[in-house]
């Protein structure tokens, strides 16, 4: 029992340390999230609703957007009052991310380093989808971008997450599914975002061509 404790405070630990670096290192706006609760009905989400379709991977707080903020200490006050509160990252603001499946995601990171392409950071989460970071102004971009590609905007499993949006980050744990992880973590190398606009062909071929073989 105690090493199960001290496992959860651990976690717990790593989450409002992992909130602050965000803030302070990247300069990424940070909103708690709700959380994933172990109950005797199972694993259920914080916010109440057993049927919740997103488990520890929604806002804690109707006026997220409004509340986002940057700041250590309000961070460390929020994971105070919530500590197994999920990260969540507000999207249209210092970035936006091209979120699409597992297997496109993993075939667009090995196209991409063969092409020598330079990437931001990639979050991999365990519903099986992958998010790449690029510089804000993507999604109203993306349509043309795709058709230019040759692609429609319906015709593959691609979406350009912007302003309103969000983006759960590691290490939070998301449902029963398991915790979203870094596929490249943030670092000093990949500070510099990508332009949507240099990605967006490797990662739609890509979706094209996992949705293919599926």
């Amino acid at each position: 029992m105690e090493e199960i404790l001290g496992t959860r405070q651990l976690a717990r630990d790593t989450l409002v340390e992992t909130a602050v670096r965000y803030a302070e290192d990247r300069h990424w706006e940070v909103v708690p999230g709700t959380s994933v609760q172990d109950t005797g009905l199972g694993r259920q989400c914080s916010c109440g609703h057993p049927a919740c379709s997103a488990p520890g991977a929604h806002p804690l707080h109707r006026d997220w957007a409004a509340q986002a903020a940057s700041g250590p200490a309000m961070i460390r006050r929020w994971w105070a009052e919530h500590p197994d509160a999920a990260i969540l990252l507000p999207t249209g603001r210092v970035f936006e991310v091209i979120d699409v499946p597992e297997q496109a995601g993993c075939l667009a990171l090995a196209r991409l380093e063969r092409l020598g392409l330079a990437l931001g950071p990639v979050i991999a989460t365990p519903t099986r989808r992958m998010q790449f970071f690029v510089l804000p102004g993507a999604r109203d971009k993306m349509p043309d971008m795709l058709r230019r590609a040759g692609w429609g905007s319906s015709a593959i499993d691609l979406v350009c997450r912007g302003d309103g949006d969000y983006v759960v980050a590691p290490p939070s744990r998301m449902g029963a599914s398991g915790t979203a992880t870094w596929a490249r973590e943030p670092t000093e190398a990949n500070r510099w975002l990508p332009e949507a606009r240099e990605l967006i062909s490797p990662i739609a071929y890509a979706c094209g061509r996992a949705m293919a073989e599926a």
